[in-house]
């Protein structure tokens, strides 16, 4: 009886272990329910305002560019009035200057008519004169109507077609923007995001990107990339802070940018790689990400190397060239198992490098490939992983006791890369890198 009591006891913790479970998990859906039902209600909020605050801003602008054209076409109408209309008032001046002076001629020809005998000798003679003296044959010219303005307004009944049909097409609701963010991905310092088209429809001719941080009430977005590429890695990031990321897409052909993607949080645990500082030689950036060479005078200079061993397999290390000197087969960038203080190349055993004339030492022996020579705007990355681990030692399975790893080596520089593995002599966690130049002039970014 004990038994059964015992298996049914123990049925009855597993009964409600799972309804608690089950309950967890129908909450947590709830949970993320709500945040849709949230996300769709807001970004229905926000689509409204948008609309009415772009359309009554519209509606002003309109108003005000048709009311300074109106003024615009009533001065030219006023203009031209005013200039036609003064040589008319000039000549009605004139003809009516001359119709008085005619009547007054005709009173004296008619009194001069009526006069005794006695006077109408003198008073003809003087109306003669004077008759003469007006010109009566000579009269001023008025202009035919078809020589003056006849002013008129033509206005273009298309206007309103080609309005009302700009206008249809003015704008549009989207329930889901042409573009997502698809991954976030820790690096060093920094983190890659890619992006991809959930609209196969919309034909994207650039990309843009931005960034800010989260939780921060005062933080605005700000551009991090703009281009054709659909990833970038974001740098100069904060490790252990939260940061909000959003993309959207330019059409082919089109000015504005389509809708924000829906913001998509990420962050990186890992530190920067950085340069160590008080290498002879070498000027560090304020982050000691960059690193010039900058003195020459001396044709031997020791390598500058990581602060730490901030490498790991299953990462990719890039070298940014923005700025080249003088190419030198010694010259050296790569990764090393340790420091060598005071050595003068990465050309040596335990170090893999591409020297900036393109060739590619593994342990300080040439390769035969070859990869293109390094310059300014050129990047070198360095991928590996673990191919192998031989042997372990058989008494506490420590990997750093007598243990030799195979590393499968990418380097990769322009369009080609070499791939090759490197024999490494002890376990390590992570993995130094270097530069090396002989010249002046040299400035690597890494990352």
């Amino acid at each position: 009886m004990s038994v059964e009591v015992d298996a049914l006891l123990q049925e009855a913790k597993e009964s409600i272990e799972a309804a608690q479970n089950y309950r967890s998990e129908l909450q947590q859906r709830l949970h993320g329910l709500n945040q849709a039902r949230s996300q769709v209600r807001g970004s229905s909020g926000q689509a409204r305002e948008a609309l009415r605050r772009h359309f009554t801003e519209l509606q002003a602008a309109a108003s005000r560019l048709l009311t300074e054209r109106l003024i615009a076409l009533l001065a030219e109408v006023d203009s031209i009035e005013a200039d036609s209309i003064k040589p008319l008032d000039d000549c009605q001046s004139l003809i009516e200057h001359g119709v008085g002076q005619a009547d007054e001629l005709l009173r004296e020809g008619e009194a001069a008519l009526r006069c005794g005998l006695g006077e109408k000798e003198e008073k003809l003679g003087s109306f003669t004169k004077k008759a003469m003296h007006i010109q009566l044959d000579s009269l001023p010219e008025v202009p035919a109507l078809v020589d003056v303005p006849c002013v008129s307004a033509q206005l273009d009944d298309s206007l309103l077609g080609l309005l009302r049909e700009r206008v249809s097409r003015h704008g549009a609701v989207s329930s889901c923007p042409p573009v997502q963010i698809d991954e976030l991905q820790e690096r060093p310092g920094g983190i890659l995001v890619r992006w991809c088209k959930v609209d196969e429809d919309f034909a994207a001719a650039d990309y843009r990107l931005q960034h800010r941080r989260s939780g921060t009430g005062g933080s605005q977005y700000e551009d991090s990339y703009i281009g054709r590429d659909c990833e970038f890695l974001v740098l100069q990031v904060d490790p252990h802070t939260d940061y909000l990321f959003r993309v959207c897409a330019r059409g082919e052909g089109r000015t504005e940018w389509s809708p924000w993607s829906i913001p998509q949080t990420g962050y990186t645990t890992l530190a920067p790689h950085e340069w160590s500082p008080g290498t002879d030689g070498f000027i560090l950036s304020s982050r000691r990400n960059i690193a010039l060479r900058n003195d020459s005078s001396q044709t031997r200079c020791r390598v500058l190397y990581s602060n730490a061993p901030t490498y790991f397999c299953g990462q990719t290390l890039t070298f940014k060239i923005s700025a080249a000197g003088q190419v030198d087969r010694r010259d050296g960038l790569g990764v090393c198992v340790n420091c060598q203080k005071g050595a003068e190349s990465l050309q040596r055993d335990q170090a893999v490098c591409i020297s900036t004339n393109g060739a590619v030492f593994v342990n300080g022996k040439e390769m035969t490939n070859q990869l293109p020579a390094i310059a300014t705007g050129s990047a070198v990355t360095f991928d590996m992983e673990v191919v192998n681990l031989f042997p372990v030692s058989s008494s506490n399975n420590n990997l750093s006791d007598g243990c030799n790893f195979k590393l499968r080596v990418t380097i990769g520089s322009g369009s080609r890369e070499v791939v090759f593995d490197w024999l490494v002599d002890q376990a390590v966690d992570g993995l130094f890198f270097g530069c090396s130049f002989v010249h002046s002039g040299w400035k690597v970014l890494v990352f």
